[in-house]
């Protein structure tokens, strides 16, 4: 290929950049990973930068690992990212050693390619009123996942420890997401641990703003009819969000442009 530095980053709707709304783009999103893929090639003038991203809303562990591990492979890369599993856990019920053993095949997969591979932890939502009654199965994923991780030579970006996202200024509308300010801290992240300088300048937040408690009921009401129900009236149908939709950036791709 006439790339010397090809990542490819692979997921849900992290990775994807759900959140991180840009209607010019594919899927109409932008997210961390395009971010940080474009600080790479500016700060590496000197190489050429291919940059593919695979991840679609919505897929559980075993469609990202039926469908986006062989395509990654196939695209020789120097570097992936890869993010799943969290769809998994917020399902009633989950054997998350059975996943991990899954997991674990698919990363190997990856790793013998002999690109670099960070892999994220699962976010700790214990700052989330909704999703704090998941954070136990959180643990225990990410727990079994850092050994699996250890084991095939690959790095742990730590989702788990970044305590900046309990400011939920860093969280988009319904909650779930990242904003575009989650998604920039997220390419910084990323950067930090790819040993990378460059990092690019957070937004200003807005102020927290002080609700009453009619007004934040009034929020949560909204909330609930707006994203809860969709989301689950979609899990009770057995769709996803994602079903529709084909992976932003399937092949290798150069200059990374806004």
């Amino acid at each position: 290929m006439e790339f010397s530095t090809r990542y490819v980053a692979l997921g849900d709707s992290f990775t994807e950049g759900l959140g991180d709304t840009d209607p010019a783009l594919p899927n109409q999103v932008r997210g961390w990973a395009d971010r940080a893929a474009e600080q790479l090639a500016m700060a590496h003038p000197e190489e050429s930068l291919g940059y593919a991203n695979l991840a679609i809303r919505g897929k559980k562990m075993t469609q990202i690992l039926a469908e986006q591990i062989d395509a990654a492979v196939a695209l020789q890369p120097t570097l992936v990212t890869i993010y799943a599993g969290v769809n998994d856990i917020l399902r009633p019920k989950v054997d998350i050693d059975a996943m991990i053993g899954r997991y674990s095949e698919g990363l190997g997969r990856l790793a013998a390619t002999g690109a670099r591979l960070l892999v994220f932890t699962g976010y700790d939502a214990s700052s989330s009123k909704v999703f704090a009654s998941i954070r136990g199965r959180t643990a225990i994923y990410n727990e079994l996942l850092r050994e699996v991780v250890e084991s095939h030579g690959g790095e742990l970006v730590d989702y788990w420890r970044f305590r900046e996202y309990d400011d939920w200024r860093l969280w988009g509308i319904d909650r779930m997401h990242m904003s575009t300010p989650g998604h920039i801290n997220m390419a910084n992240r990323v950067l930090e641990q790819l040993g990378e300088s460059v990092r690019i300048p957070m937004p200003e937040l807005p102020p927290i703003p002080m609700k009453t408690t009619a007004e934040v009921l009034k929020d949560n009401a909204t909330w609930t009819k707006e994203y809860v129900g969709p989301w689950v009236s979609r899990r009770l149908r057995g769709v996803s969000s994602g079903d529709n939709l084909s992976a932003r950036w399937p092949s290798l791709r150069s200059p990374v442009t806004p």
